[in-house]
Formats: C-alpha cells, sequence, structure tokens
C-alpha cells in the first residue's frame, strides 16, 4: 500500500460529528439484521482437466 498524496489546494482531513444516541441506537439495528440473514455461498467448480 503506498502514501496518498493530496493534490494542492485539496485537503482530505474529515471533521465528523459524533453520533447521537438514537442513530446509534438504528445502526445497530440495521447491523443486527443484517447479521441475521444467511449469506449466500457461491460454490466454485473446478476447471475439468484436458487430457
Amino acid at each position: 500500500m503506498g502514501l496518498i498524496r493530496e493534490p494542492k489546494n485539496i485537503d482530505f482531513t474529515v471533521n465528523s460529528k459524533p453520533w447521537t444516541e438514537d442513530e446509534l441506537q438504528d445502526f445497530r439495528e440495521i447491523m443486527n439484521k443484517l447479521k441475521a440473514k444467511p449469506r449466500k455461498r457461491t460454490i466454485r467448480k473446478k476447471p475439468k482437466a484436458t487430457a
């Protein structure tokens, strides 16, 4: 992983505000719903060997 250079006159810093308790509760509910869903698993088939 390399260093990211900022272009001149552009600042990549982010000033974020802390979440409220209501926002945190909503986020936790959404995450619990997503975690409760079973994941779709894909089965990779091995390529047939050519003789």
